[in-house]
């Protein structure tokens, strides 16, 4: 009996330091993150909990058209509006289009220089649909010459995001 009481309490110690170690390097990665420097765009958000590029690329492959999800990602940003920094498309792994991120009630912006930098973006991500007749109206606008226009005859699926907030990290 002694025995047995003997091997549940050292039993019971091998766990709880377990935990205590599980518990401790949460601990520590939770503090890198909130060390780590960021500027702040829109609604005050956390990195904590953010999910990976690919794991957001994986979640924008399960979007069908119509469907959206609450969610908070990393990336870099692949490129930025020039004007006034209304927008920004993000780098993610597998997508054949990058994300297109606007900014809710178009309230804020992000600087206008920050390719290569790493953000930390909260919002809604979506599949939006654009219709042949509006994508034929775009490249109109940019300029393209009346075959590529001509050319344009399935409706474009595209990643879209809309932000609540940015973090830039620093």
């Amino acid at each position: 009996m002694k025995n047995i009481f003997s091997l549940a309490l050292i039993s019971l110690f091998l766990i709880s330091c377990g935990k205590k170690k599980e518990n401790k390097d949460e601990q520590i990665a939770q503090l890198e993150l909130s060390q780590e420097e960021f500027s702040s765009f829109g609604d005050q958000i956390s990195a904590e909990g953010a999910l990976t590029a690919s794991e957001m690329s994986e979640k924008f492959q399960g979007l069908q058209a119509g469907d959206t999800i609450a969610v908070k990602f990393r990336t870099k940003v692949n490129s930025v509006c020039k004007m006034k920094g209304c927008w920004m498309s993000l780098d993610l792994p597998d997508l054949e289009e990058d994300p297109m991120v606007k900014f809710k009630d178009y309230g804020f912006f992000v600087p206008k220089d920050i390719e290569g930098k790493e953000v930390v973006v909260e919002g809604i991500a979506f599949i939006e649909e654009t219709s042949v007749e509006d994508q034929k109206h775009f490249a109109e606008d940019a300029g393209k010459t009346k075959e590529e226009i001509a050319a344009i005859s399935q409706p474009k699926r595209s990643p879209g995001f809309l932000a609540h907030g940015v973090l830039l990290k620093q």
